[in-house]
């Protein structure tokens, strides 16, 4: 086991090699007229091609300042070299296009783009890398959404759900993050809080202290918390006993009733999407989630992790289902690719008759970076539909 983990490593830091060799190579020699620059390019791409790879195989491990200071630099590195491989890409493809003009005479070709096209692609890597950082370490903002129900009763009009996604705490993201997030969430005095998956990266003995802040959540009607794909890379067993303790209501393919101003709303939540491969028993069921529920409830909230589960929910008679996962692609270019997985990057859709409301993430996953998608804390408001 011990040889096939070390192949894997090598294999590991032998692609994260290539693909900084590559840009190395695509930007370095056509930076040679400001020669300060390259060696700066060179250094900082030959530091990156280390620290991703080690921070990435380091960041679920019991850290102390040094190690914890080595994630910092990686994860740092990866939003830089990913803005920095997308845009070389990009300019490799206009750069093609110019020689392709020459050879017919159309254009100047290769040579007179060289230079400012790569001084453009490190310029404008490093300014989204700083705008993304800023934008990361903020504190989410809020966006504030109306849920038209039809049939729902004048006791759950206005009713409000603060929702929380994707904290990912973890290296990076300590307790005075968590705590800047909780203050923003009373502020809102909602009805209940949901908190729909990804909130750890990393084992309940190493972050438990950084996640405790969320005890602090005030609501009517309480805090009310769904496994997201994280927990299980983490340890979803110990998590969610942690959690408990910590006073959330985890749901497990299971459903509260919540009675509010003579009325009942049932929340409901899964695990999961893929909890299955990691434990057969917690497979995601929202049929099983609904079962027993009062036929007569004025709504039925749904908290699902993946967007991917609309379908089977809408299936089972829910109303409105709560998800995150996809942190809205986080930065660009990702933000393109998400699609090709869910079913729905972000914000409020219909499915089956059934709103799904997907929050973009309220914190980040590896790189401190969000650029052109900024983290959320979403507040819900259940509003009577017009007929």
């Amino acid at each position: 086991m011990s040889q096939r983990r070390a192949l894997h490593r090598f294999y590991f830091f032998g692609l994260i090699g290539l693909v900084h060799a590559y840009v190395w190579l695509r930007l370095v020699p056509d930076l040679g007229a400001v020669p300060g620059l390259a060696s700066a390019l060179s250094v900082v791409l030959a530091a990156s091609a280390v620290l991703i790879p080690t921070s990435m195989l380091a960041r679920r491990r019991s850290a102390g300042r040094l190690l914890l200071g080595a994630i910092w630099l990686g994860l740092l590195c990866m939003g830089l070299f990913s803005s920095l491989f997308v845009l070389t890409l990009l300019r490799d493809l206009v750069l093609a296009g110019a020689s392709a003009l020459a050879w017919f005479g159309t254009g100047g070709g290769h040579a007179v783009l060289a230079l400012p096209s790569a001084l453009f692609v490190v310029v404008a890597s490093l300014l989204m890398s700083v705008a993304g950082f800023v934008g990361a370490r903020r504190v989410a903002r809020v966006v504030r959404v109306d849920i038209p129900l039809r049939g729902l009763p004048a006791g759950l009009d206005g009713f409000t759900i603060a929702q929380i996604s994707d904290i990912h705490v973890g290296p990076t993201i300590r307790a005075p993050y968590v705590r800047r997030i909780v203050d923003a969430v009373n502020g809102l005095r909602p009805d209940m809080v949901a908190v729909t998956g990804d909130l750890v990266d990393g084992s309940v003995a190493d972050l438990v202290a950084h996640a405790r802040p969320l005890m602090e959540l005030m609501s009517r009607h309480g805090t009310f918390f769904v496994t997201g794909n994280h927990e299980y890379y983490s340890g979803a067993h110990a998590w969610v006993d942690a959690l408990r303790d910590m006073g959330m209501r985890v749901l497990l393919n299971e459903h509260e009733v919540v009675r509010h101003a003579g009325q009942e709303l049932v929340v409901a939540g899964i695990t999961d999407y893929s909890a299955h491969q990691f434990d057969p028993a917690h497979r995601s069921d929202p049929q099983r989630a609904m079962a027993g529920a009062p036929a007569g409830a004025g709504a039925r909230v749904m908290l699902a992790h993946q967007p991917r589960s609309a379908a089977a929910a809408a299936a089972a008679g829910f109303d409105l289902q709560l998800s995150g996962h996809t942190h809205g692609g986080q930065f660009l270019p990702w933000n393109f690719f998400v699609p090709l997985q869910q079913p729905f990057v972000a914000g409020l859709h219909r499915q089956d008759g059934m709103w799904v409301y997907v929050n973009r993430g309220t914190g980040y996953w590896g790189p401190p970076m969000r650029f052109g998608v900024p983290s959320e804390i979403t507040l819900l408001r259940l509003v009577r539909a017009r007929e």
